[in-house]
């Protein structure tokens, strides 16, 4: 298989992007401002924990395209946001199963 300059080694990458070392002052509108530079933003999610109500220092982005998300990769995988270095990469379905649960 063959595949265009373009395309990084994520054949299959879908277009949500996993957003990781997020400053907890990080909003979803200026991650939205942000990604915009590279193409449509589809929606943006900044998870918090269920208990605290604080965010959890990561997000989700989506692009409108595979092309777009790739370059979303990119440009802002390693960038300095909020004195933090983040990481950009293809999202990762969840894991089915049962889910993990810390408290005693």
């Amino acid at each position: 298989m063959v595949l265009s300059s373009l395309t990084l080694d994520y054949p299959d990458m879908n277009t949500k992007l996993f957003i990781g070392n997020l400053s907890y002052k990080v909003t979803e509108q200026e991650l939205e401002k942000l990604f915009s530079q590279v193409g449509t933003v589809v929606s943006v999610a900044i998870p918090v924990d269920r208990t605290s109500g604080n965010k959890r220092g990561f997000a989700f982005v989506e692009m409108q395209t595979q092309a777009e998300a790739e370059a979303a990769v990119k440009q802002f995988h390693g960038q300095t946001v909020e004195g933090r270095q983040i990481a950009v990469n293809p999202s990762q379905p969840r894991e089915s199963g049962p889910r993990r649960n810390n408290r005693r």
